[in-house]
């Protein structure tokens, strides 16, 4: 009675565990296959716009990009490790106070770093250019420097949560290895069992057919012997 519970239990265990493994790696490969789909697509679309730019003698930012956030500056708007998208804005009229952009950063606390913050205040000096004052929504203080507007990458579209787990993960040796080493040797030798299988059973197939053909070979000899041991005896009796 003992021995059985435990047995149902370390099956019931190991479907538990068969079921959690299955719902990770889904999710898991969903995720990057949705980073892949991202990127293919914010190439594509940044490739063709670059190329209309090229052949109207404009040298613009890209349409698209992407970014993963490292810090907790916008708390609970973006956290970390999600992943913002942004579009390109053509001119200062496109934007507002509140946006959250991305820029490149002159803060000293930043300084040389991509940031994302939001618009605080918009000023605009006499000889028109625009300078933007940022804040990240979880700072206790406004950024320390104004920035301008050739320094915006783009402002935010949307924010795809958490997907950057997977970029931490794969850029680590450990993730490397486990989603990408790990599965190429998987694949290559399930190729390479097939191949050998698929080798094994064409000889399989050729001895088969050898054996046949010796065997239809030997039936048609003893046909033969037969044939004449019978021409044989019908010339004995004609002698006779």
């Amino acid at each position: 009675m003992g021995d059985n519970l435990m047995k149902r239990n370390y099956k019931e265990w190991l479907l538990t565990a068969r079921k959690v493994f299955h719902f990770i790696a889904t999710v898991l490969m969903y995720s990057i296959c949705l980073i892949m789909v991202i990127v293919f697509l914010v190439f594509v679309i940044n490739f063709i716009d670059k190329q209309y730019n090229l052949k109207s003698g404009q040298n613009k930012k890209n349409l698209f990009s992407a970014y993963t956030i490292v810090s907790p500056s916008m708390v609970p708007a973006i956290n970390v490790l999600d992943v913002v998208v942004t579009v390109r804005v053509d001119g200062p009229e496109d934007l507002e106070k509140g946006d959250i952009i991305t820029f490149d950063s002159t803060d000293y606390r930043y300084s040389g770093v991509t940031v994302t913050h939001r618009i605080l205040d918009i000023d605009k000096t006499s000889s028109g250019e625009y300078l933007y004052t940022t804040k990240g929504d979880n700072n206790n203080t406004q950024d320390s420097s104004r920035i301008n507007f050739d320094a915006i990458y783009g402002k935010v579209l949307f924010v795809i949560p958490k997907i950057g787990y997977i970029q931490y993960y794969l850029s680590s040796i450990l993730g490397w290895v486990a989603i990408i080493i790990v599965p190429a040797v998987m694949i290559i030798g399930y190729d390479i069992y097939k191949l050998i299988k698929t080798i094994r059973s064409s000889d399989k197939d050729s001895s088969d057919k050898k054996k046949k053909i010796d065997n239809k070979k030997k039936d048609k000899d003893k046909d033969n012997n037969k044939n004449k041991n019978k021409l044989l005896k019908k010339e004995g009796r004609f002698k006779k």
